[in-house]
């Protein structure tokens, strides 16, 4: 009897830690706007539950984490990493996978890894050079196996065609190098230009989005506008105008145009404007706001309100020395109340 139960015991357990991840997966699943402390917490009780599951319920959890819009960056890669029968849908269509971390598992893995890659909906700019790059420098060792095991059963006449021959697997090399390089552009090409890519866009950096998503959270408005202002690099007038929309519409705008992250945005737009927290078609009206918006538009939006803001508020001036009978405090001052409404007006 104990013999027996030494032997169902090793399965039982098994079976247990395979409840215990999907449960742990699960849970995790359920949280729309995870804040980094769960994420840490996820990831230390994931990693050790996955190692010790079966295969079975290992694909299961990847593949419902795949469907996740937030990841820990470490489970991604550690995700990422696995056998390309487990990780593939994970490679395929997550889209909390960062390019970054792309790139890593596309140097440490095979080809099998980089053909899940390829096979995703959109890839940036920065991943496709990434893996041309990498396949450039992969071939060459290939190619030069290859002649060795052939040149025995096909004897060819000494030096010319030996020649003729390198030259027509370098060409070889080149036309697949050209093939691939089409095939992932094709990929990527109709859909434009990525959100991760934002190269030349003014972008919040880490500290700037934090601080925004705090000062939303405690719904500290002044603390907000000086954080909004510095991230714009333009007045605290601006900042203020902008929040003074109460319909969300402008900050939304500018959020948008910053590059914040859409649930963090939509976390904001709630927590400073509580209507917009109303539920409506099964999401609040905050997320119908940001949805409806076009990057591109945001960008001209925000960009001509700045351009007007440095009209209005010269921050660059040059140190001229102010005559002698000109008190010091005349030298800044405020702008006539006609340019305010102005600026109201094109902000509109």
């Amino acid at each position: 009897m104990r013999d027996r139960f030494r032997d169902l015991e090793g399965p039982l357990a098994v079976r247990k830690k395979d409840v215990v991840l999907m449960a742990t997966v699960s849970s995790f699943e359920n949280l729309s706007h995870p804040t980094r402390s769960e994420l840490r917490q996820f990831a230390e009780l994931f990693m050790p539950l996955f190692q010790a599951s079966s295969d079975e319920a290992k694909r299961q959890a990847v593949a419902a984490l795949s469907q996740c819009e937030n990841m820990p960056a470490a489970v991604a890669l550690f995700i990422g990493n696995q056998p390309i029968e487990i990780a593939a849908p994970f490679l395929a269509a997550s889209k909390a996978v960062a390019d970054d971390t792309l790139i890593t598992i596309a140097r440490m893995q095979g080809a099998a890894h980089v053909k899940a890659i390829v096979s995703r909906d959109s890839l940036s700019p920065k991943v496709i050079d990434a893996l041309v790059a990498l396949r450039q420098s992969q071939p060459r060792s290939a190619s030069a196996s290859t002649p060795a095991m052939e040149s025995p059963a096909v004897p060819l006449s000494p030096a010319p065609s030996e020649t003729n021959e390198a030259d027509a697997l370098e060409e070889q090399r080149i036309a697949n190098e050209e093939a691939l390089r089409e095939r992932i552009l094709g990929l990527a090409g109709h859909l434009g230009r990525a959100d991760e890519d934002r190269l030349g866009l003014r972008t919040l950096t880490d500290i700037q989005e934090a601080l925004l998503v705090r000062f939303a959270r405690s719904r500290e408005a002044t603390h907000f506008a000086t954080a909004l202002a510095d991230a714009l690099s333009a007045s605290r007038w601006l900042a203020e105008r902008i929040m003074l929309d109460l319909s969300g519409q402008q900050l939304a705008t500018t959020l948008t145009s910053l590059g914040m992250g859409f649930l963090d945005a939509v976390f904001v737009l709630e927590r400073l404007y509580p209507h917009l927290a109303e539920q409506q078609h099964n999401v609040t009206r905050g997320w119908m706001v940001l949805d409806a918006l076009d990057p591109e538009e945001c960008h001209e939006r925000v960009e001509a309100w700045r351009r007007a803001d440095r009209y209005t508020y010269r921050h660059d001036v040059p140190n001229v020395p102010a005559p002698q009978e000109t008190p010091n405090r005349f030298i800044r001052q405020a702008p006539p109340q006609r340019d305010m409404r102005v600026m109201g007006r094109r902000s509109r």
